[in-house]
């Protein structure tokens, strides 16, 4: 019988992987979803016990700790030490429990801050990392080793996906540790709502950024699990066991700002704040491999854009009723 864990189920990840799997004709009944309320990912007893409690025949692990540049330049520590502990508790219990299948999630910055683009899957570990998010980096690509590993001693068909930036419903719109299209999407809805005469942007505007709808990116994880264990183990190589999921197609930060502001309707001034990092100059993956497996995005970005929009702004009415 099928029974799917997902890790980290009510953020924007694991929330639009669970609508892929029942969008897929997954049964809900055989779906199980937990969020850190239920359990505690940094100790590997309670890991054991919840795995071992459900024994599932597949595990998504979207828990993560996630922010953006402000957010990882800040807390460098809790990055590298809670994703790590994450990462090696959840793969060791699936090996334990016997778990046939586990779904493992990095992020585009495991590749070097000079990495040749677009990136292609084989760039890890060929060059220094970006700084600002270098502790976050260093725990995905142990998440990926780990996997990895696990496959070469074990035998576990335990996959991996590098997402590229991420955005849609259930994403972080904190003011200062969300990610950048969150935190672009709330600052230009507030100077609307205030009549503000511009918007101040982080950075030079210059950096260039691939952006993905968070449900294609749950399609893209449903479908790579999906593959038969030949066809995915044949198509990735040795030592490289990871999958980059992206649009291929990326934008200047100036061009996602000019975007948005159209999206909320915002009509004043935009002005860069150059006291403030770029982080890496680009960051655009090479989606060959993936496209060659049968999948490809669908939701262009300002259409995504609107999709994240609308349901920030339907929270913030709910917040102001509740």
């Amino acid at each position: 019988m099928e029974k799917i864990l997902v890790l980290g189920a009510n953020g924007m990840v694991g929330s639009a992987i669970v609508r892929a799997l029942i969008a897929k004709r997954h049964d809900p009944r055989s779906i199980f979803l937990l969020d850190r309320q239920d359990t505690d990912l940094s100790s590997q007893r309670s890991t054991m016990e919840i795995i071992n409690h459900y024994h599932p025949t597949q595990v998504y692990l979207a828990a993560a700790k996630v922010g953006g540049i402000h957010a990882n330049n800040t807390y460098p520590a809790e990055f590298i030490r809670d994703n790590l502990v994450i990462a090696t508790n959840v793969i060791h219990a699936a090996h334990e429990a016997d778990v046939p299948q586990l779904l493992f999630l990095g992020s585009s910055c495991i590749y070097p801050r000079d990495a040749a683009q677009p990136m292609r899957e084989d760039a890890l570990l060929t060059g220094p990392l970006e700084p600002t998010n270098e502790p976050y980096a260093i725990a995905k690509i142990a998440g990926i080793k780990l996997c990895e590993s696990y496959r070469r001693q074990y035998g576990r068909d335990y996959r991996s996906v590098m997402p590229t930036n991420l955005f849609g419903p259930n994403d972080n719109y904190h003011p200062e540790n969300s990610h950048v299209v969150p935190a672009l999407l709330r600052r230009f809805h507030e100077a609307r709502e205030q009549n503000a005469p511009e918007v101040v942007v982080w950075g030079t505007g210059t950096p260039k950024r691939e952006f993905l709808h968070v449900d294609d990116m749950a399609e893209a994880c449903v479908h790579v699990m999906d593959l038969p264990e030949d066809v995915y183990w044949g198509a990735v190589p040795p030592m490289q066991s990871h999958i980059n999921i992206g649009t291929g197609q990326d934008c200047s930060i100036r061009e996602l700002a000019e975007t948005i502001a159209r999206v909320t309707g915002y009509e004043g001034r935009l002005t860069f704040d150059t006291s403030q990092p770029d982080g890496m100059p680009r960051k655009l993956l090479d989606t060959a491999l993936i496209e060659s497996l049968g999948w490809s995005p669908r939701i262009p970005l300002e259409e995504g854009l609107r999709d994240a929009y609308r349901w920030f702004v339907e929270r913030e009415a709910d917040r102001r009723t509740a």
